[in-house]
């Protein structure tokens, strides 16, 4: 059994640990208030500018967008993946999961004979890809505790371009969708070809018929709607990602910190246990000394 120098040191270790995560706990939950309210904030943007898009798609116009068109799916088409991840550690298995499902669908993409190319949003993310020896066309790391839209159009308008030119056929997303405080889930979405079912959420894009007079172009105009949605998706994932980055590394603090408590509790009891068994033993060595004399 260790001495009781031992024991205390470990004592005083342990509690050193616990104000450090029960200090992280606070943090995070100041943070995760504001990061929630910041993605809540994006929501009526997001389903306003889908609203518009369904409209526009359903409208038949003249000139229909690249990203609207379903492409061939014979001889295995290149995927574009974007993959968000957090740019720090201690938020339990919130990478991991969503890492976890990107490596699932890239070996199903390696399998069926398509090229994967990946644009890591977070430097979890960058590391792992790098550690698999993915093809990375483009990334971005420290994005802090507030996502900027114009940090995130670069590594995103290299995958549209990508799109653009025929190198990939269709682009998706992982991303950890925010449920609750105590719970996200890892999601992977498609973003080119816009999605039929994301675009048919609005219940009267589909109903009669779109007329639109269009300035200056049909062209211009649904190549600089279609953009912005595809971006507006992607800050949205990021920050959902952000809200749920903060929810699970507010939820481990919590849990290291409470289990930090119980570790100090058996350690003392081990401590008072070692204590007690010294003086006994003293006392006993007293007691046979004296009655020797």
């Amino acid at each position: 059994m260790a001495g009781s120098k031992e024991i205390r040191t470990k004592i005083k270790s342990v509690q050193n640990t616990r104000k450090i995560t029960k200090a992280m706990e606070m943090v995070a939950a100041s943070k995760m208030r504001k990061a929630q309210e910041r993605m809540r904030a994006t929501r009526p943007y997001g389903d306003k500018i889908r609203n518009i898009a369904a409209h526009l798609a359903y409208a038949n116009p003249e000139y229909k967008h690249p990203f609207l068109i379903k492409r061939p799916t014979e001889g295995g088409g290149n995927v574009g993946l974007l993959v968000v991840t957090t740019d720090k550690g201690l938020c339990g298995g919130l990478n991991t999961n969503a890492l976890r499902v990107a490596f699932t669908r890239i070996k199903e993409w390696q399998a069926a004979g398509k090229q994967i190319n990946v644009s890591p949003i977070g430097n979890k993310g960058l590391g792992f890809m790098q550690r698999l020896n993915a093809k990375i066309v483009s990334h971005i790391t420290g994005l802090g505790d507030t996502p900027h839209l114009a940090k995130l159009i670069g590594p995103v308008k290299v995958q549209l371009d990508l799109y653009s030119k025929g190198e990939i056929d269709s682009l998706y997303i992982v991303y950890t969708r925010f449920i609750n405080t105590m719970k996200q889930e890892p999601a992977i979405e498609q973003l080119l070809p816009l999605p039929a079912d994301r675009l048919t959420e609005d219940a009267h894009a589909t109903k009669g018929t779109w007329d639109y007079i269009y300035e200056p172009d049909p062209k211009e105009v649904l190549e600089q709607l279609l953009v912005r949605y595809i971006e507006q998706i992607v800050y949205q994932s990021v920050a959902e990602n952000m809200a749920s980055e903060q929810s699970a590394r507010m939820v481990a603090m919590k849990a290291a910190s409470d289990n930090a408590k119980v570790v100090i509790d058996d350690l003392t009891l081990i401590y008072n246990k070692t204590r007690q068994a010294a003086i006994t033993k003293e006392l006993s060595e007293i007691v046979g000394g004296a009655a020797a004399v």
